[in-house]
């Protein structure tokens, strides 16, 4: 793990973000025209991290539509967002980039976005930075389509997760090859930096029946094919003019072993310019940091979660970006408790982060107002003196048992 809990700063509930009472607004009016002393953070080092990046995620199927562009780019500039990951390649294993020969011949194409170089261009127009996210190994349709790029159980058959997706290997080098041709093509398109989702060995299911191309499989193969998988794909993708960065769990940030899936996350931040832990506090089981819920503390949870990743990346700090959750998953999630996970984050340190709903429904106004105005704690309330009981009268003693009174048998 890294720094102790009682290392870290004393946590903050929800109701900072919340309304403001009306008598205090007039106050904190007031105050905003008094000169500021520089806000201290909670660590000892800043990171420059893409000083301001706000960032979304962008389904690749919405993002075809000119139309659906449109309103999301307005989205964005009315909450000073500047930077879009759209998907060009689902955990289903479907491409929405033309011209991959191996996307072809399985027919993992699909015309999403009719014209990808048009929707980049317009993201580019509005000054937006452009991300195209391609998830690499948990692919469905590949590993159904050529078997033999397929994880296997025991037995030979594509060995699927508890909700029936199948994995192709990575240690096969044409999955590698089979990505770096996708990102190459996405950085033909103008986009500025390919992002690889899922580069990882499987997670959820009977992990202990997988069987991959290398008999010896352990953590620390897993993990060293991964780092060759970067270094490969950095080779060929940085001439091209792109930055490279990769998504990894959230708990990696907090983890010593990689979670047995390779995902060590400062033995591959030397490889890639970003790393994005996805610090969904809903993904977060009852209990970890010490918190009872912390889907209900999302300040909490990615103020403990950010600073073990800046401890873990150390030097490499700048390059942590997080994903954030903007979605409501086992309870509702409002602009205030979005904001609050941005709170977190940037009191660390850190500048770049982005917002992830699948449903592209995201809380423009977390950001709009600029700083959140956060309300001092209230005043311990006085002790409530215990109200004596009253004592109740005395009920009358039962009479003893005789014969008469007794039950028969």
């Amino acid at each position: 793990m890294g720094a102790p809990l009682s290392a870290l700063t004393p946590v903050r509930g929800i109701w900072y973000f919340l309304p403001m009472p009306k008598s205090l607004l007039l106050l904190a009016v007031l105050c905003a025209a008094l000169p500021r002393p520089a806000r201290a953070v909670a660590s000892t080092q800043t990171y420059a991290s893409v000083a301001s990046f706000r960032g979304v995620h962008f389904t690749g199927w919405a993002a075809g539509s000119s139309k659906a562009r449109r309103r999301f780019i307005d989205g964005m500039k009315s909450g000073g967002f500047n930077a879009v990951v759209i998907a060009l390649k689902d955990y289903d294993g479907h491409v929405f980039v033309r011209d991959v020969p191996l996307a072809a011949r399985t027919g993992a194409f699909t015309n999403a976005i009719p014209d990808l170089p048009g929707a980049v261009k317009d993201f580019e127009d509005a000054g937006i930075y452009t991300i195209a996210r391609i998830a690499i190994f948990k692919d469905d349709h590949l590993a159904r389509a050529r078997p033999d790029l397929a994880v296997h159980f025991p037995d030979g058959r594509i060995w699927t997760n508890d909700k029936g997706t199948a994995w192709v290997d990575p240690y096969k080098k044409e999955v590698w090859d089979y990505a770096i041709d996708i990102a190459s093509r996405a950085a033909a398109a103008g986009f500025d930096e390919i992002q690889y989702d899922y580069i990882r060995f499987p997670s959820d299911g009977k992990t202990r029946q997988c069987r991959y191309a290398r008999a010896d499989h352990s953590p620390a193969t897993a993990a060293a094919a991964l780092r060759e998988f970067l270094t490969l794909a950095g080779a060929r993708l940085r001439p091209l003019g792109v930055k490279l960065s990769i998504d990894t769990f959230g708990l990696t940030t907090s983890v010593d072993d990689g979670m047995g899936i390779g995902q060590t996350m400062e033995r591959m931040a030397d490889l890639v310019d970003y790393v994005s832990p996805m610090m969904y506090p809903s993904h977060y089981a009852r209990g970890e940091y010490g918190l009872k819920n912390p889907n209900h503390a999302p300040y909490e949870t990615i103020s403990y979660g950010v600073r073990d990743a800046l401890a873990r990346l150390g030097p490499r700090g700048a390059a942590m970006r997080p994903y954030l959750q903007d979605f409501s998953m086992g309870a509702r999630y409002t602009p205030a408790h979005v904001r609050s996970q941005i709170l977190a984050a940037e009191e660390l340190g850190v500048r770049g982060w982005i917002l992830w709903n699948a449903q592209n429904r995201y809380s423009w106004s977390a950001t709009q107002a600029g700083p959140v105005l956060k309300l001092p704690p209230s005043p311990p309330k006085p002790p409530k003196t215990p109200k004596k009981k009253p004592v109740p009268a005395a009920a009358p003693e039962a009479p003893e048992p005789t014969p008469d009174t007794l039950e028969k048998p």
